[in-house]
């Protein structure tokens, strides 16, 4: 199976048509939102696995498996969706080297996405 792209470029550029004209404003404003939200559910899905707490750690990676969707950050989406199912279907057990994996991920996505911030 082909690696997935770390950014879907159709996602971004539907989200560039959603305001267009602002020069990338609406764009650099969700990507920062993201930034920022992000380490938060990382952080709620390590207390979660710490906790033993399956509901909230699957509330978490379902979280960030939407706001990854939405941005087209799409081997993040696919990492998070692989925890949340994973957590339904068999506990949270054996989620460390996953949530390990997501937060690399994370780090080498919002790398990319920095590349939208500078105007």
């Amino acid at each position: 199976m082909a690696e997935l792209p770390r950014i879907d470029p159709e996602a971004i550029e539907n989200l560039r048509s959603l305001n267009p004209g602002d020069n990338d404003e609406f764009l650099r404003e969700i990507i920062g939102i993201f930034l920022e939200d992000t380490p938060q559910r990382i952080a709620e899905l390590e207390t979660g696995l710490a906790a033993a707490d399956t509901p909230a750690f699957a509330r978490a990676a379902h979280s960030i498996k939407g706001s990854s969707a939405n941005l087209g950050a799409l081997r993040l989406k696919q990492i998070a969706e692989k925890i949340e199912h994973g957590s339904r279907q068999d506990g949270i057990g054996s989620a460390v080297a996953d949530v390990a994996l997501l937060k690399t991920e994370f780090a080498a996505t919002g790398a990319e996405l920095g590349k939208f911030l500078k105007p």
